[in-house]
C-alpha cells in the first residue's frame, strides 16, 4: 500500500528548513545599552578644581630660593671679577717695584765705581733658615731654640726677620742649621711649590687665593702675590703672614752635603751662607 505524500517528507524541503532554522538558533539577544556614566564635576560645573594651598606655598618657596640664588650668584660673579682685576693691578705694581729696585742697585754700583769706591749693600732684613741635622745629642737650650724657630724636623725651612734677637738665636744653633739671604726667585718658588697655610691648625695647600684672602684678608693680603711681597719686603704684617705659612718641608739636597760638621766658610755646610743659600734652595726645592 502506498504512503500518502507529505511535503515535509521531501529531502530537499527538509534540508532547506534546517538551513533556515540554523541562524535563528545562533542569533543572540541584543544586550541592553550600558548606562552612561555621570560626567565629572569639572565638566559638569565648567570651573577648575582649586589647587591645594600646600602646593602653592611650596612653589612660592622654591621661586624665592631660586631668586635668592640667582642674586647671590650674580653678586659673587661681580665680586670675583673686581677681585681678579685688583689682583692683576697689584701684581703689575709689584713687578714695577722689583724692577725699580734692580735698577737702583745697578745705578748705585755704577756711581760707586765712577767715584773709585765700593758699593756696600744694606744689611739683609730677611733670612731663610733650614735645619740640616737631626735630634741626636741636642742640648735642651738648642732644642728649645729650634722649637721657637719651628724647625722641629730635619730639612724644615722657615723665613726669619733678622734683628738682634733672632741673629743671636741663629748663632746659638748654628751647628744644626744653615741660613742666608734669599732672593725674590727663591721666595716665589718656595711659596708656589712648597707653600702650605695654617687654617684652623690644619696644613692646607695654597691652591686658591680664596684660602689666603679668608685668613689674611683683614691685613690687606688677598692673593699669593701679596703674600710673596709681604715676606720678601718684610712688610708691617710680616709676622702674621709668616705664621700663616706652615714650615716648608724640603727634600734632601741634590748631590748631598759636603760635611755637616764644618762651617760653610771652612768648606762645610752649617752656618751663614749669605747669597749662596739660593743655590741650596734650588737643590732642595
Amino acid at each position: 500500500w502506498e504512503t500518502p505524500y507529505s511535503p515535509l517528507c521531501h529531502p530537499l524541503i527538509i534540508m532547506s528548513s534546517k538551513k533556515a532554522a540554523a541562524p535563528a538558533k545562533t542569533a543572540a539577544p541584543a544586550k541592553p545599552a550600558a548606562a552612561a556614566k555621570p560626567a565629572p564635576a569639572k565638566a559638569a560645573a565648567g570651573t577648575p578644581v582649586p589647587v591645594p594651598e600646600s602646593f602653592l606655598k611650596k612653589r612660592k618657596t622654591l621661586d624665592e630660593i631660586k631668586a635668592k640664588r640667582a642674586v647671590a650668584k650674580a653678586d659673587k660673579t661681580k665680586k670675583n671679577k673686581a677681585t681678579r682685576r685688583l689682583i692683576f693691578k697689584r701684581a703689575e705694581k709689584y713687578v714695577k717695584e722689583y724692577r725699580q729696585q734692580e735698577k737702583d742697585l745697578i745705578r748705585h754700583k755704577r756711581q760707586a765705581k765712577n767715584n773709585n769706591g765700593f758699593y756696600i749693600s744694606p744689611e739683609p732684613k730677611l733670612a731663610f733658615v733650614t735645619r740640616i741635622r737631626g735630634i741626636n745629642c741636642v742640648a735642651p737650650q738648642t732644642r728649645k731654640i729650634l722649637q721657637l724657630l719651628r724647625l722641629r724636623q730635619i730639612h724644615n725651612g722657615v723665613f726669619v726677620k733678622l734683628n738682634k734677637a733672632t741673629i743671636t738665636m741663629l748663632r746659638l744653633v748654628e751647628p744644626y742649621i744653615t741660613y742666608g739671604e734669599p732672593n725674590l726667585k727663591s721666595v716665589s718658588q718656595l711659596i708656589y711649590k712648597r707653600g702650605f697655610g695654617k687654617v684652623n691648625k690644619q696644613r692646607i695647600p695654597l691652591t686658591d687665593n680664596s684660602i689666603i684672602a679668608k685668613a689674611l684678608g683683614r691685613y690687606g693680603i688677598i692673593c699669593i702675590e701679596d703674600l710673596i711681597h709681604e715676606i720678601y719686603t718684610v712688610g708691617p704684617n710680616f709676622k702674621v703672614a709668616n705664621n700663616f705659612l706652615w714650615p716648608f718641608k724640603l727634600s734632601s739636597p741634590l748631590g748631598g752635603y759636603v760635611k755637616k760638621g764644618n762651617h760653610f766658610t771652612e768648606g762645610g755646610d752649617f752656618g751663614n751662607r749669605e747669597q749662596e743659600i739660593n743655590k741650596l734652595i734650588r737643590r732642595m726645592n
